[in-house]
């Protein structure tokens, strides 16, 4: 039963059905027919015992092939498994065509004693058609080893993207929930009332942050609505020391970012530039006319160094670079910092990568 089974993943039904016969025939009519009909011989006859050897010939071909691969099965072992079936062949064919013409010959199967020539035409045509009948056994199983291979390597990229980016994810989360605490600490000893509220707005904030976990992109739509409510709380914070103009074209509300995108770069400019009421930090986020979403802050650097792990820009580039995407831009001038991220198209990117 094993066997079987074994004979069954060659998936070779068709080919057998159609090439035993064809080779009978055709080896048949060009090699044996002149003399068979010279000498009175039934076609009928020649053809079925013809189709009773090439049965013979490719079963027996069809069981080193399989014998071959469970030895030799790898894809580097190519030529061993080559060099097995090939002396399969010659030794197997050899002795079944000499075995079998010595037969007719010793029992005059045919009604008359065989030549020598005899003995060579039967042993050497079966070679004609064994050689590319194991090639194409080959090249096929070669064919689905490359397939595998390649399907494996391809299963293996995306589990190491996916991990990449689950990783990154997980960088997010406790980083917001930290700079989140970090704030309603401020709030709790400046304005009590504040922090309540704060904390309110801060829940309903961290319930996205929650539902984008798992998904590696939302829509510019979503992202914008989630950036409103969390340059909410930071007014609580700040006041009119920070402001926030958002300028995007309705066509491209549709596409793509990763989740909390916008956060990580709104949050970056407010970690690192002054805020006053009298020059507050003025935040824009617009896209333009090649789908980039580009967030802009005037840059007033604080005099002392903020303690930064680097999260945000380096995320936020690392998941575009996993996405298969175009690169993060970042723009400095004197008053300026920018940043520009693809919006991507949502009948372009194949969630199937990952």
């Amino acid at each position: 039963m094993a066997y079987l089974h074994r004979m069954e993943k060659l998936n070779d039904r068709w080919l057998r059905l159609v090439g035993v016969p064809l080779i009978s025939i055709v080896s048949n009519f060009i090699f044996f027919q002149p003399d068979n009909d010279a000498r009175h011989i039934s076609r009928w006859v020649a053809l079925g015992v013809s189709l009773i050897e090439c049965v013979l010939i490719w079963e027996v071909a069809r069981f080193g092939i399989i014998w071959a691969r469970q030895r030799y099965p790898r894809l580097n072992q190519t030529r061993t498994r080559i060099m097995m079936q090939v002396s399969w062949f010659i030794s197997t064919t050899i002795v079944q065509r000499i075995a079998i013409v010595y037969t007719y010959d010793v029992t005059q199967f045919w009604g008359y004693p065989l030549t020598e020539r005899a003995y060579w035409v039967n042993t050497l045509v079966p070679f004609l058609f064994v050689v590319p009948l194991t090639l194409i056994y080959e090249a096929l199983y070669l064919y689905r080893q490359w397939w595998a291979t390649y399907y494996e390597a391809e299963q293996l990229k995306k589990e190491a993207l996916q991990s990449q980016l689950d990783s990154l994810k997980a960088q997010i989360n406790p980083h917001f929930l930290f700079n989140s605490l970090s704030t309603l600490s401020s709030l709790v000893s400046e304005n009590p009332k504040q922090a309540e509220k704060f904390i309110e707005e801060l829940a309903s904030v961290y319930r996205y942050v929650l539902q984008t976990n798992e998904q590696l992109l939302t829509s510019l739509a979503s992202e914008l609505q989630f950036i409103r409510a969390y340059f909410h709380l930071l007014q609580m914070r700040f006041g009119r020391s920070v402001e926030l103009e958002i300028t995007v074209d309705e066509s491209q509300l549709a596409f793509l970012i990763p989740p909390l995108t916008l956060q990580l770069l709104v949050e970056n400019a407010v970690k690192h530039n002054v805020a006053l009421p009298s020059k507050p930090l003025v935040i824009r986020i617009y896209t333009d006319s090649s789908n980039r979403l580009i967030v802009s802050n005037t840059l007033r650097p604080k005099h002392t160094i903020v303690p930064s792990n680097r999260t945000g820009l380096a995320n936020i580039t690392a998941k575009y670079r996993l996405l298969g995407q175009p690169d993060v831009v970042i723009n400095q001038s004197d008053n300026c910092f920018q940043v520009m991220v693809p919006l991507i198209q949502e009948t372009r990117y194949d969630y199937s990568h990952h």
